[in-house]
């Protein structure tokens, strides 16, 4: 399955910014832009399987974009914005959001957030296998060999996402901003917790977590 396609409308350059590095960390395709004058001809050339629309934009408010949204497509639309009032947040799903998000948030739980409209909309792959490594998403239920594999919420985190990607070398930053929506450098905090994975993945079969010398980890099946 393709990676899904993000339409991100933001005007904070900052906010957008870390917003499209977290989203394309979690294998989105991703498109930001400061503003919605385009969005119309971005609809039908990006073709975005999900929409993510700060309500405070410069011109067209987040909310008249939504109605452009729902009026020409079927996409999924998370509203992003700082404006936490119960009346805003009926208005979005009323006018149809599928989700509502508030500022300041956590970059892991937006990509969270996201990822369970995407998985609503049937755009993510709710199986993955690697090796005789069985990961189901929508369960969070892990088995290798035929053998069920207990882990963590942050080591089920770390193993779905490093399993969307396999076979490719994913950095120490990618996973921190991916999995815990952190910005600043841990790499500590990656090491301990790749290590609590790897050795329950190996108490099972032979390695599929490898580590990749001064680039980081990637979940394979076969040596290196």
């Amino acid at each position: 399955m393709e990676p899904a396609r993000v339409l991100l409308v933001e005007d904070a350059e900052t906010i957008r910014a870390a917003v499209e590095s977290a989203l394309t960390g979690a294998g989105h395709r991703v498109l930001a832009l400061p503003d919605g004058e385009r969005l119309e001809r971005t609809l039908l050339d990006f073709r975005p399987d999900l929409v993510i629309l700060d309500v405070m934009l410069p011109g067209r408010d987040g909310f008249e974009l939504l109605q452009v949204v729902r009026r020409a497509t079927t996409t999924g639309v998370v509203l992003l914005t700082a404006r936490d009032a119960v009346d805003d947040r009926l208005r979005g799903f009323g006018e149809g959001a599928d989700d509502y998000v508030t500022k300041p948030f956590v970059l892991a739980e937006l990509v969270a957030r996201v990822a369970a409209v995407l998985r609503r909309l049937g755009r993510t792959q709710p199986v993955v296998e690697v090796g005789d490594l069985v990961l189901d998403v929508d369960s969070g239920v892990v088995r290798r060999a035929g053998t069920a594999i207990e882990l963590t919420a942050t080591e089920l985190k770390l193993l779905t996402f490093l399993a969307h990607r396999r076979d490719r070398v994913v950095g120490k930053a990618q996973l921190l901003t991916g999995v815990w929506g952190y910005d600043d450098y841990a790499a500590n905090l990656v090491e301990v917790h790749i290590s609590a994975l790897r050795r329950k993945l190996e108490a099972h079969g032979p390695r599929l977590l490898h580590t990749v010398r001064g680039l980081g980890y990637v979940l394979r099946d076969g040596d290196g």
